[in-house]
């Protein structure tokens, strides 16, 4: 089990870390577009599709980086009204039963749709680009595939009661919290 949780974690980092770098990519391409077109009067027929696939590729390889960290938004009003133990075992619950499940059906959904585009050669269609979407497809697939297993990862952690949750000594690390 160490050994899962461990890997997990390691693979939620390193897409964290490559979401990271990505956002440098969408800055370049975007710099270069604006230059391309104020400066030099020519635009560039791939800059909307590489803003919206990287972009989209930054939300979903952060994902599981943002799980791991408590970095997301948790509305916990009514369950801050339970014992410790009691939001430990619902926030295993809900991430173990709900969470994961569906997120393994949108993995599933997004690596089939993936391999089409591969196994076909699709492009977008509706870009005078026209490139191929199955790396964008693919990307997606592995955040929610690395998001899927985080889920897991953290269900364990909170029935085994080594997270709590809303604790900010678990939320972004450096980070102070005014609360």
């Amino acid at each position: 089990m160490t050994y899962f949780r461990k890997s997990v974690e390691w693979f939620s980092d390193l897409l964290g870390v490559i979401g990271q770098l990505t956002i440098f990519a969408l800055i370049l391409s975007m710099l270069y577009e604006v230059i391309a077109r104020y400066v030099f009067g020519a635009p560039t027929l791939w800059a909307f599709d590489i803003s919206y696939m990287l972009n989209g590729s930054i939300f979903l390889l952060g994902a599981a980086y943002s799980l791991r960290l408590d970095a997301h938004v948790r509305i916990d009003f009514l369950s801050q009204r339970f014992s410790l133990r009691a939001q430990q075992m619902l926030n295993g619950v809900v991430y173990l039963l709900i969470m994961a499940p569906i997120f393994a059906a949108f993995t599933w959904v997004a690596g089939e749709k993936a391999f089409k585009a591969f196994s076909t050669g699709e492009v977008e269609h509706v870009s005078p680009w026209a490139p191929l979407v199955w790396p964008f497809y693919a990307v997606i697939a592995i955040g929610l595939l690395a998001f899927t297993l985080q889920f897991l990862v953290e269900a364990l952690k909170y029935f085994l009661g080594e997270k709590r949750p809303g604790d900010a000594d678990t939320e972004m690390p450096g980070v102070e919290t005014n609360a």
